[in-house]
C-alpha cells in the first residue's frame, strides 16, 4: 500500500481565478469531461463572486504548485432548524496520486470547515460501478441506499 502523500489542502477564496481554474482542469481530465468543465468558462466576475458566497467551498490539494486533488461542495441551509448540510458536488484526485490519501486530506478539511459552519452532516453521492469512491465514502461514513432524480426545469 502506497505512504500517504502529504499535501496542502487549501480552501480558496477571492483572487484564487488561477488556482479555481486549476481545479477546473483538473475535473476535467479526471472526468474526461472536458465541455462541461473548461468548454464555457464562467467570467472572472462570476468566479470571485463564488468564492467570495458564503455557499460554495472549494479545496485544492497542492504538491509543490501542482494541483493534484480537488473538492467542490455546497453549504444547504436547512428550514426546519438552524443548521446546514454540506454536499460534496466533485472530488477527484489526479490518476498518478490516487490511493495516497489525499481525498481523505480533502474531506478531513471540509469536516473542520463544516463543523466551523454548524453543519450537521456532510453528505455526497458515487456512482454504481465506481468502487474506489464508493470504498473511500464507506470508509468515512454510513451508507445510505437513495434513488436520485434529475428533473428538468423546463
Amino acid at each position: 500500500m502506497p505512504q500517504d502523500r502529504l499535501c496542502i489542502v487549501r480552501a480558496l477564496s477571492p483572487g484564487d481565478r488561477d488556482l479555481y481554474h486549476r481545479m477546473l482542469a483538473l475535473f476535467a481530465e479526471v472526468f474526461e469531461d472536458r465541455d462541461s468543465y473548461l468548454g464555457a468558462l464562467p467570467s472572472d466576475g462570476y468566479v470571485e463572486g463564488l468564492l467570495a458566497g458564503d455557499q460554495f467551498i472549494a479545496l485544492v490539494a497542492l504538491a509543490g504548485n501542482t494541483v493534484v486533488g480537488a473538492l467542490a461542495a455546497y453549504e444547504l441551509k436547512k428550514f426546519e432548524q438552524e443548521r446546514s448540510e454540506i454536499y460534496i458536488y466533485d472530488l477527484a484526485v489526479a490518476e498518478d496520486c490516487r490511493r495516497q490519501g489525499i481525498a481523505t486530506q480533502l474531506i478531513q478539511r471540509l469536516k473542520v470547515i463544516a463543523r466551523d459552519r454548524g453543519a450537521y452532516v456532510i453528505f455526497v453521492q458515487a456512482d454504481h460501478g465506481d468502487d474506489p469512491a464508493i470504498a473511500l465514502y464507506t470508509k468515512l461514513g454510513i451508507r445510505e441506499d437513495v434513488l436520485h432524480f434529475d428533473i428538468a426545469p423546463r
